[in-house]
């Protein structure tokens, strides 16, 4: 298995190679298996809270109830983004832009490697977001 700085060392001829789509892929599963730990824990979690009957303990244990559920709707988001990433593994598709075919880069990957854009792309879509939205 490589190492990030053996990743980031390689010619840029090696881009999505064997060993590269590899170290991807072990990054994405690892990702994967951390978020469902911690989908665990937190159902665990919520499943273990008590009632109680002062209403600021109420209001509080509420509010902390709807972010670990805001929190693991997230998580279930992400697990989604993980699990397109490697089916781009297999199909050989990963790494590259989704709208332009170009390389993303393996630092924009490696700071986030369910990215299916590359940074102009991204800067692109976010502007139209931004248009649309206001």
């Amino acid at each position: 298995m490589l190492t990030e700085s053996e990743l980031l060392s390689m010619p840029a001829e090696a881009y999505m190679n064997a060993a590269q789509l590899a170290f991807f892929q072990h990054l994405l599963e690892k990702q994967r298996q951390a978020l469902h730990d911690n989908m665990r824990l937190t159902s665990s979690h919520l499943h273990e809270q008590e009632e109680t009957p002062d209403p600021a303990d109420r209001a509080s244990q509420e509010e902390s109830h709807g972010l670990e559920l805001r929190t693991r709707e997230r998580e279930r988001k992400h697990l989604k983004s993980i699990a397109a990433a490697l089916l781009r593994i297999r199909d050989g598709l990963y790494g590259y832009c989704e709208e332009t075919g170009e390389p993303i880069g393996l630092p924009r990957l490696l700071a986030r490697p369910t990215t299916k854009l590359c940074l102009e792309a991204q800067e692109r879509h976010e502007r139209r977001e931004r248009q649309f939205n206001h």
